[in-house]
């Protein structure tokens, strides 16, 4: 069975920053969002330069059934687009030199995901009343719990816990993680930047994401909770819904 998407997406500069280094992408068949590295110069240009490789190459997409395309080969042509478009901005620009974006992405077939993640921006699943945090973060705090160091209690608040890892850079990027997974009827997906989850947690996330039966509702709730917490970064939420086809 093939089911289709309804979403909605939002972007606020939160309450701290001064220019909003997010950006995002959304279409019924790509869902996409990216951070600029802040401390970096230029996120917001390696961000926007992220997600307009990615719009470009869903237009290509047109007219394909995906269903009948790689999709994993579609999105590591797509980061090695990315690298190649950050690259090029930084020798044509020299002031951008050093700029990276995270990025959290999903290409919908109709019946299957494929994502693509590096960063830490973070892609949540709410299926059946249960919520799912499906990316890792690529962070230095995260690495530290992988090894035993500290706690997995105690990533999130870290000292470190906002050193990436790794990212998307104009001066070479590391790899990133590449899946698939299932959808179903019902699904609900967040894609978000961390300036979501520095001020709202997974527990209220999960309360708003089932307490709003529309993505359009559901998005500016999230980034007003964001904001009303402090807004210490600029905030992204991407929110889609996977629904059964209407019967004949």
């Amino acid at each position: 069975m093939r089911y289709t998407l309804r979403y909605a997406a939002g972007s606020d500069i939160g309450q701290r920053r001064q220019v909003n280094q997010d950006s995002y992408y959304v279409s019924a068949r790509m869902l996409a969002v990216a951070d600029g590295i802040g401390g970096q110069p230029h996120g917001e240009v390696a961000s926007a330069e992220a997600v307009g490789v990615l719009s470009r190459l869903d237009t290509d997409l047109h007219g394909f059934d995906l269903a009948d395309v790689d999709l994993f080969e579609v999105l590591s042509g797509g980061l090695r687009a990315i690298d190649a478009r950050l690259a090029a901005t930084a020798e044509e620009r020299p002031e951008t030199a050093g700029m990276g974006t995270t990025l959290t992405s999903l290409l919908f077939d109709g019946a299957h995901f494929t994502a693509v993640h590096i960063g830490d921006s973070k892609g949540y699943l709410l299926r059946d009343g249960t919520l799912q945090r499906f990316t890792r973060d690529h962070t230095l705090a995260q690495a530290l719990a992988d090894d035993g160091r500290i706690d997995p209690s105690e990533v999130e608040g870290h000292p470190r816990g906002s050193l990436l890892m790794k990212a998307l850079l104009s001066t070479g990027s590391g790899e990133a993680d590449i899946w698939t997974f299932d959808a179903a009827p019902g699904d609900r997906l967040l894609l978000c930047s961390d300036g979501l989850t520095a001020t709202v947690v997974e527990t209220v996330i999960k309360d708003v994401l089932g307490a709003f039966q529309d993505p359009e509702e559901t998005v500016p709730r999230l980034i007003d909770l964001a904001n009303e917490g402090g807004g210490p970064d600029n905030i992204t939420c991407v929110v889609a819904d996977v629904l059964a086809p209407s019967p004949a």
